[in-house]
């Protein structure tokens, strides 16, 4: 019986006119809400809505943003991570409704407390959500003055980070500006597929992501950092590593479409619980000209998309995995023998 992702080949997703969703996530204090007032404030946002999820009876979250409208909800007394999900799926629904003609991108600010996993999974694997919206990014704050202890002390700041497509470090104007090494080391070993923010950067990297539309199938597998950490930074630090890793398995070669559903099946039913996260971009040998982008959260994968082209002149597959206890170079190891059992038994036959 085919796997979960070898069930959704068969019907590549489409990309266009999807509603774009940003995810924030951050630890309790760390300035999600500063950062989104600074985002808001901006002229280029037009046609966003703001989904505000806060832990607690009474929400007051809504209340501290400066730009509240008939386009923010709040989504208090539980977690979207938990038990209210279905209230974010209805709150997408609603917003879709009252902004029709002018929903142009969607940023949903999470709890504190929230592990962004389940969120993901909602937003790349529930057909009723993604028949209308897309997940676009995936931005982490994280305190420059207490993120090392927290993320020492916290499982879920830990994921927060590890999901992260974009980690911005705040209150650094407290500390001149620079990041404390200790922080640089935790974010090299936590976060090593993110690209990295100062504050002193103005959070422009978000801005640019919630404004330049459409993500090419090139921003869907980010190449690194931006903000770059010395190798003896990363080791000196290595005691306080997490179990959650993450690499990018690259090839030159196309891969057998088949091979590359029978790694995802094996990947999904043996390591499932531990996959924080996977995106990518394949170069598929029945399809060279159509690079096949994929998005998946622990079991769940979304329809993967086939692009019409390549984004630059580049054609190699890039695939970021990131997971707890995941050995990288295992993971790349089985996807060259499924690859190569696949060459073999066409050329047999």
């Amino acid at each position: 019986m085919a796997g979960h992702f070898s069930s959704l080949v068969a019907v590549p997703e489409g990309h266009a006119g999807r509603v774009p969703v940003s995810v924030l996530t951050g630890f309790l204090g760390s300035g999600k809400t500063t950062l989104l007032n600074r985002l808001l404030g901006s002229q280029d946002l037009t046609g966003t809505a703001v989904i505000v999820n806060e832990f607690g009876e009474v929400g007051i979250d809504q209340d501290l943003i400066a730009q509240t409208s008939e386009q923010t909800l709040l989504l208090a007394n539980g977690c979207l991570c938990c038990a209210m999900r279905g209230d974010l799926i209805e709150a997408l629904e609603r917003l879709r409704s009252r902004m029709a003609s002018t929903l142009s991108r969607v940023v949903i600010e999470t709890s504190g407390l929230a592990d962004p996993g389940p969120i993901l999974r909602t937003l790349t694997a529930d057909p009723a959500v993604t028949r209308h919206f897309r997940l676009a990014t995936v931005a982490c704050t994280v305190d420059g003055i207490l993120g090392v202890s927290t993320l020492d002390a916290f499982k879920e700041a830990q994921e927060q980070l590890a999901v992260a497509d974009q980690v911005f470090v705040t209150k650094l104007d407290t500390l001149g500006g620079r990041m404390p090494d200790a922080l640089a080391c935790r974010l090299a070993a936590g976060a090593t597929q993110a690209r990295v923010h100062l504050e002193a950067g103005e959070f422009r990297g978000l801005l640019d992501e919630l404004t330049r539309g459409r993500p090419s199938a090139e921003d869907d597998c980010p190449e690194g950092p931006l903000y770059r950490i010395e190798s003896r930074e990363r080791s000196a630090d290595a005691r306080h590593t997490s179990a959650v890793r993450s690499g990018v398995i690259r090839r030159d070669e196309a891969l057998p479409l088949k091979a590359l559903q029978a790694w995802l099946d094996l990947l999904i039913a043996s390591r499932g619980d531990d996959l924080l996260r996977l995106k990518g971009i394949v170069a598929i040998r029945e399809h060279p000209d159509q690079p096949l982008v994929i998005h998946g959260v622990q079991h769940l994968f979304a329809p993967p998309e086939r692009r019409s082209a390549w984004p630059t002149s580049s054609r190699q597959t890039r695939i970021v995995v990131i997971g707890r206890d995941l050995n990288i170079d295992v993971l790349s190891h089985t996807l060259d023998v499924l690859a190569s059992r696949h060459r073999r038994s066409e050329t047999a036959a």
